[in-house]
C-alpha cells in the first residue's frame, strides 16, 4: 500500500458531528467580561438625538440597522464600521443591529444574541461564534450601557410587521430589515435627509468628541513630520500612512477616510489615496488625514509642509496666497453669514492673486461671475463643509439647509482653500508645475466667536518651515 493510498482511507472526522467534542466543548468556561465601555455621556446624548428625530417626525415609526461589513475578499470582510446615523441615534456599534422607534417614539434596540457554549455557534462560526472572535456583549450588556431596552434580532419581524403607520426606513444598509420593510419612493430619502439637517448642530458633547479627534491628529501630524528622514531614505509615501494611521489606531477607532499622503507633483492630485510614491528632498507633503475616535467622530485637517524643513521660492509663493486665502475665509465664517460666504472669500483671494501673477487676465468680476471662473482650473473642488460622524457630514441635506443656507452657532466645519498645479499644466511657469498646496482647518461656530480646533498646527510658511524642522530635530 502506497502513501496516497493511506491518505485516501484516512477518515474525515468533522468536530461538530463528534460526541465527545460537543459535550467537552460545553461543559467548564469561566466568567468572561462582555462589558460595553462607553465615554460619560454617550448615552445621553443619543437619547437627546432620538428625541430631536422624534420630534422632527411625529408620530412616524422608524427603523435603521447599523450595517454588516462588505466582503473584501472570498471568507474576508473588510473591518465594519456602524452606519454614521445608526451612531447618532444609538451610541452602538454592534454589526447587525437594528433599532426601532414606535410611533409614540419607544425605542428598542434589536440585537443577535450571544451564542453559547452549549450552541454550534460557539465554536463553529468563524465569523461571529466567540471561540473565534472573542466575547461579544449580550443584550443586557448593551442594555446597561446605553440605557435602551434590547431584543433579540428574532423579534425583529414582529416589530416591524404592520403597514398603518408606515416605517420609515433607509434601504441599503441592513438585508434583513430591507426584506421586512418597503418604503416607498416618496419617503426614501427622507429620513436621511431629516437626520442630515438634525446632524448640522452638535451639541456639547459631540463637539467634545471632535476637540479628541483633533487633538489625537495633531499628535499624529506630529509623528509624520518626525518620520520624514525614513520616507525619504526609501519608506516613501507608505511610510508616512503608516504612520499616521498607527496613531490612528491607538488614539482612536481608526483613520476617519482614505488619508491623502502626496508628495512632490502627487501634491497637486485632489484625492491622492495611493499613496505609494517617493519622498524627495525638495518636495512638500500634501497630508490631508484626520483621526476618527472610538465614538466615530472624525477630524478633517490638511497641511502642507516641507520634507527637509525648508520650501523653495515657488513653493513659498503658492503657499503665501492660500494662506491669505485661509484667513479670508476663515473671517467669513460667522453667526448670519450665508454659508457660501467663506467659499466666495478664498475663491476671491486666489482668483485676485493668479491675476496677479500674470496667470489670468480676465477682470475679477468676470472671473468670480457664472460665466467666468477661469481660475477654476487651479481649484475645481470646493473649499468646506460640515464634519462630524462622516467626514463630509450632513451630505443628504436639502440645498436650503446646506450650500443655500446661512451659518448657525453649533455648526462644525472644515474649511479648506487651495492651490493645485498639475506637472503637466502648461498654463503655468515651469516652476510652479508640481506645486499643490493646501491648508484645512477645522472650526466650531459659537454665537460670539468662532473656535479653530486646529490651532496647534501652524499655517504661516515661517510656522510650518520652524514645526517641521523641531520635529525633525525631535527625534
Amino acid at each position: 500500500m502506497t502513501d496516497d493510498d493511506r491518505t485516501e482511507k484516512l477518515p474525515a472526522y468533522r468536530p461538530i458531528d463528534a460526541r465527545g467534542f460537543r459535550e467537552s466543548i460545553s461543559r467548564n468556561w469561566g466568567p468572561v467580561d462582555r462589558s460595553v465601555a462607553v465615554p460619560k455621556g454617550l448615552a445621553e446624548a443619543a437619547a437627546d438625538h432620538r428625541r430631536k428625530l422624534t420630534a422632527a417626525l411625529p408620530g412616524r415609526r422608524i427603523a435603521l440597522g447599523a450595517g454588516r461589513a462588505p466582503v473584501r475578499s472570498n471568507d474576508t470582510d473588510y473591518q465594519f464600521r456602524a452606519d454614521s446615523d445608526f451612531v447618532w441615534l444609538t451610541g452602538c456599534q454592534a454589526e447587525g443591529a437594528v433599532l426601532v422607534i414606535s410611533a409614540d417614539g419607544d425605542s428598542t434596540l434589536y440585537l443577535r444574541e450571544t451564542a453559547g457554549p452549549d450552541e454550534a455557534d460557539f465554536f463553529a462560526n468563524a465569523r461571529d461564534g466567540e471561540l473565534w472572535i472573542g466575547p461579544v456583549p449580550g443584550l443586557k450588556d448593551w442594555s446597561d450601557a446605553l440605557q435602551i431596552a434590547c431584543r433579540p434580532i428574532e423579534e425583529l419581524p414582529l416589530a416591524v410587521r404592520g403597514t398603518i403607520p408606515f416605517i420609515l426606513s433607509v434601504p441599503g444598509v441592513e438585508p434583513m430589515l430591507d426584506g421586512l420593510v418597503k418604503t416607498s419612493p416618496t419617503d426614501r430619502n427622507s429620513l436621511r435627509q431629516t437626520l442630515a439637517e438634525l446632524r448640522r448642530i452638535k451639541d456639547d458633547w459631540e463637539l467634545d468628541q471632535l476637540r479628541d479627534a483633533v487633538a489625537a491628529s495633531v499628535l499624529a501630524f506630529q509623528d509624520v513630520a518626525r518620520e520624514l528622514p525614513e520616507a525619504i531614505r526609501g519608506g516613501g509615501e507608505r511610510w508616512l500612512e503608516g504612520t499616521f494611521h498607527r496613531r490612528a489606531r491607538t488614539a482612536g477607532n481608526d483613520v476617519g477616510y482614505a488619508s491623502i499622503v502626496a508628495a512632490g507633483k502627487h501634491a497637486p492630485v485632489l484625492h491622492w489615496v495611493r499613496n505609494d510614491g517617493p519622498v524627495n528632498e525638495g518636495d512638500v507633503i500634501l497630508l490631508d488625514a484626520g483621526v476618527e475616535t472610538r465614538t466615530l467622530y472624525t477630524a478633517d485637517v490638511t497641511r502642507t509642509f516641507p520634507a527637509t524643513g525648508e520650501y523653495t521660492d515657488a513653493q513659498r509663493q503658492v503657499h503665501d496666497l492660500v494662506h491669505k486665502a485661509q484667513l479670508a475665509a476663515l473671517e467669513a465664517v460667522k453667526v448670519g453669514a450665508p454659508y457660501r460666504a467663506f467659499h466666495y472669500e478664498a475663491m476671491r483671494v486666489l482668483a485676485e492673486g493668479l491675476r496677479d501673477w500674470g496667470l489670468l487676465d480676465a477682470p475679477i468680476d468676470e472671473l468670480l461671475g457664472p460665466d467666468g471662473q477661469q481660475h477654476r482650473r487651479y481649484i475645481v473642488c470646493g473649499t468646506g463643509h460640515h464634519i462630524g460622524l462622516d467626514v463630509h457630514d450632513c451630505a443628504a441635506s436639502r440645498p436650503e439647509a446646506y450650500i443655500d443656507g446661512t451659518i448657525e452657532a453649533g455648526m462644525a466645519l472644515a474649511v479648506e482653500p487651495g492651490l493645485y498645479f498639475h506637472p503637466n499644466d502648461e498654463t503655468v511657469p515651469p516652476e510652479l508645475r508640481g506645486v499643490g498646496i493646501r491648508i484645512e482647518d477645522n472650526v466650531v461656530v459659537h454665537s460670539d466667536r468662532l473656535e479653530i480646533l486646529t490651532k496647534d498646527l501652524p499655517i504661516t510658511t515661517d510656522g510650518l518651515e520652524q514645526w517641521t524642522k523641531s520635529q525633525l530635530g525631535s527625534r
